[in-house]
């Protein structure tokens, strides 16, 4: 029978207290033997070495970066004759996205066209006038006069070429306008980068305006996470902490393991006054493999964990290795004649295991994982330690 059984709950009570009174000369050492360690179901196992910490567990909004998203819009008024692309299309740069019947592109065109044959003239008619001016035919005012003219001309058909370029016509279709002088009235969309349609916002056989929007286009090569992290925790936050995204699903085959990491990169200055918190953004290591393995998308909504390197003194033990003693956590390692009694501090708990720091751990000490109550009991002459 146990010691408790033996005192009763009242006698139990006394030591107990008497054991608080007198722990200040109380030895932080067990002796016990090997038979007896058994006798208390004392469990040994070491204490390893944790490379990282969990911080927090948060949750987390995938988002896309401001700088890989991009409108496609209507360059000239028009009809939409055609559209090319749908939501979740993938896209390569330069890719014919729609088409537009525009009226005003043929009035950019003709101006093109009238200003292009006004530098003709006024090319001829400089390169005239510099040739007469160099026999002495002509006074210099007239060969200035002519010089003026001529760079109007060269000015009126360069913001000819610009318009009809922000129209949306290439560099090829203006030159070949200018060679052929066939008008064409059916203005052509063009994908800007490399993408995936996002969204449409409008259909086939509407009319638009200049700069309405036609599609929204993303380069989802690189994703973000945008974290709302609680303003009393943002002090334990830093750049460069990894981000663990979680439950991101489990897959059969090694070959379809994932790195699920993304880092922190910027941390906010401003405080949400709505919800007290700071957003922190991450960059998604590996934003395509995630995607494609993972299914985390843009607009997500998902749980993540907040992860910093400890260096060398942090250990990983499970949580039966802890014993509770007057608001302080102890853990008992192994000695050639029992236990010694060891305080440590708890870093960060888990399901099973706990995150300890302690001067008593160097990475290779033998330590109970199973009993520790038992021994705590035992220490305190609680049992009999049989």
């Amino acid at each position: 029978m146990s010691g408790l059984k033996q005192l009763g709950w009242a006698g139990a009570l006394w030591m107990l207290t008497g054991f608080y009174i007198a722990h200040a000369g109380q030895s932080m050492s067990i002796v016990l033997s090997a038979e007896n360690m058994s006798n208390l179901g004392v469990v040994l196992g070491k204490a390893a070495p944790a490379s990282e910490l969990p911080l927090l567990v948060v949750p987390a909004k995938v988002v896309i970066p401001t700088s890989g998203e991009y409108i496609v819009s209507a360059a000239q008024p028009g009809l939409i004759t055609r559209l090319l692309a749908a939501v979740n299309d993938t896209v390569k740069k330069n890719q014919l996205l729609a088409q537009i019947d525009s009226p005003a592109l043929l009035e950019l065109q003709g101006h093109f066209l009238k200003a292009n044959s006004l530098l003709q003239l006024a090319t001829v008619m400089y390169e005239r006038d510099k040739k007469l001016l160099q026999e002495g035919v002509i006074a210099s005012r007239r060969e200035q006069e002519t010089l003026s003219q001529y760079n109007a001309a060269l000015l009126d058909v360069n913001q000819s070429k610009q318009l009809l370029g922000m129209a949306g016509m290439t560099d090829d279709e203006i030159e070949q306008l200018a060679k052929n002088h066939r008008l064409q009235g059916q203005l052509s969309v063009y994908a800007p980068i490399n993408g995936m349609v996002i969204e449409r916002f409008t259909v086939a056989g509407t009319r638009v305006d200049s700069l309405t929007p036609l599609y929204r286009i993303a380069n989802l090569d690189e994703l973000w996470l945008d974290i709302n992290i609680p303003q009393e925790h943002i002090a334990d936050i830093k750049i460069g902490d990894r981000v663990e995204i979680e439950n991101i699903g489990i897959f059969p085959e090694p070959s379809d393991l994932v790195d699920n990491t993304a880092i922190i990169s910027q941390i906010g200055v401003n405080v949400n006054p709505d919800n007290q918190t700071i957003l922190v953004r991450a960059r998604i290591k590996n934003s395509k493999t995630i995607q494609q393995v993972a299914a985390v998308r843009a607009g997500e909504k998902i749980t993540v964990k907040i992860i910093r390197a400890s260096g060398k003194s942090a250990f990983s033990i499970p949580n039966t290795a802890i014993a509770q003693y007057e608001g302080k956590s102890l853990i008992f390692k192994r000695t050639a004649t029992g236990f010694e009694v060891c305080p440590v501090t708890v870093i960060a708990m888990q399901a099973e295991k706990a995150i300890v720091k302690s001067a008593a751990l160097g990475g290779n000490e033998v330590i109970a994982v199973g009993g520790a109550a038992a021994l705590k009991a035992n220490w305190l002459g609680l049992g009999s330690g049989e």
